[in-house]
């Protein structure tokens, strides 16, 4: 914070003294910097387009899972790039309701997908539970994919 706050106060004086010299390499630093802005922007809307071509579906699935890991993942990658990561949050409702039951604690498991998947294909696996309000049961709940992201090649 002092450091930034020194260069401004440094990057001032230098324009106020020497507007010639320092005119020309500011408006070079500006253009600069914009075009990184632009292109870290450019890049998030691009996997933002491609995030919503993922099919990603949770389900209950303990006879299809082990005991310690009773949720099924399904995903699809419908977007014609590699996805290099993926991660997201499981909320857990009850069918019809919008109180996610699922307690966002600082032990709740962390979701990462397959660590790449091409275009096209698909994946699954079986995960654990998120931590669950006291008094529901994961039979009687739906789970959900939220706060999903990732990062994709090409």
């Amino acid at each position: 914070m002092l450091f930034g706050s020194l260069l401004i106060v440094t990057w001032v004086i230098l324009l106020l003294r020497y507007p010639s010299r320092a005119l020309p390499i500011s408006g070079a630093a500006l253009v600069g910097l914009a075009l990184v802005v632009s292109l870290a922007v450019w890049q998030d809307s691009r996997d933002e387009r491609r995030l919503q071509h993922l099919e990603l579906r949770i389900s209950y699935a303990p006879t299809l899972c082990p005991a310690d890991r009773p949720l099924r993942v399904d995903l699809r990658n419908g977007s014609d790039a590699p996805l290099q990561e993926l991660r997201w949050k499981v909320a857990a409702y009850r069918p019809g309701d919008t109180v996610d039951l699922a307690e966002n604690l600082y032990e709740t498991p962390r979701y990462r997908g397959p660590g790449a998947l091409l275009g096209g294909d698909s994946w699954n696996d079986c995960l654990p539970l998120p931590t669950l309000r006291p008094g529901y049961r994961a039979s009687t709940l739906e789970f959900r994919a939220e706060r999903i992201e990732g990062r994709f090649g090409g």
